[in-house]
């Protein structure tokens, strides 16, 4: 497999950008890739969920393509298929979101990662989230469940038409969905100044490198059943898993 310097080079190169002595920032390897930030970090969100875009951000429909094909058993069936759908490595480079990104993207971004922000942001002398290790699950048209899938939805969209115009066809689905093996922390601040960060440790690891009133480092690795961070979405007029 590639090495994180092999493919930031590959990622530099198609874009046609110069990386040197620094990561990736996310919004190059987000820009390289066609994926975004999910607005919301769930442990229960899964491939085919169903996202509105309003021109600016992404938002939930609380619904998921599966609901719509399949019902009882087989809706089960599928939806553990879809719980545990394969992750693999992702094939881009570990990456930073610096504290510009964190600002332009809000709050909403640490706490993808279950990291909680008290004070402004702004305040700090330097704050970035790095992100390691970087997996994905998706569907295809090869494997189970992503073979049903794509038979049903053909179906779906015949004979359900006015469902299928109202919820799906102008929305988009998660067709990928993306993880992080741990991400690294890391604040600097004036002394007194009021600002912190705190994370959950329920299947988080937690390392403190450093931890004084004005550094912190903490790397915090994650395990058990993670919640995405990022997702390649798919327009429902577009979903035909190829």
């Amino acid at each position: 497999m590639e090495n994180n310097q092999e493919l930031t080079e590959l990622l530099a190169l198609d874009l046609g950008i110069n990386i040197t002595n620094r990561r990736p920032y996310a919004k190059e390897v987000f820009k390289w890739q066609d994926i975004d930030l999910l607005p919301h970090s769930s442990a229960d969100t899964l491939l085919c969920e169903i996202f509105e875009w309003n021109g600016r951000n992404w938002r939930t429909t609380g619904n998921n393509l599966i609901g719509f094909l399949f019902s009882d058993t087989n809706l089960e069936t599928v939806k553990n298929q879809l719980i545990n759908a394969p992750k693999h490595p992702a094939l881009i480079p570990d990456f930073e979101f610096t504290k510009d990104s964190m600002i332009e993207y809000g709050l909403s971004l640490p706490s993808l990662f279950n990291i909680g922000v008290n004070g402004n942001i702004k305040s700090a002398k330097s704050f970035s989230v790095r992100v390691n290790g970087v997996t994905k699950s998706r569907i295809t048209n090869i494997d189970s469940p992503g073979i049903e899938i794509l038979r049903s939805y053909s179906e779906f969209t015949q004979n359900k038409s006015k469902t299928y115009r109202k919820n799906i066809k102008f929305n988009y689905l998660s067709t990928s969905l993306f993880y992080a093996e741990s991400v690294e922390i890391y604040l600097e601040k004036e002394s007194g100044v009021g600002l912190d960060v705190s994370f959950q440790t329920q299947d988080v690891e937690v390392d403190a490198k450093i931890d004084t009133d004005t550094k912190k480092h903490f790397v915090l690795k994650y395990s058990g059943n993670q919640a995405p961070f990022a997702a390649k979405f798919t327009k429902g007029k577009d979903f035909n898993l190829s």
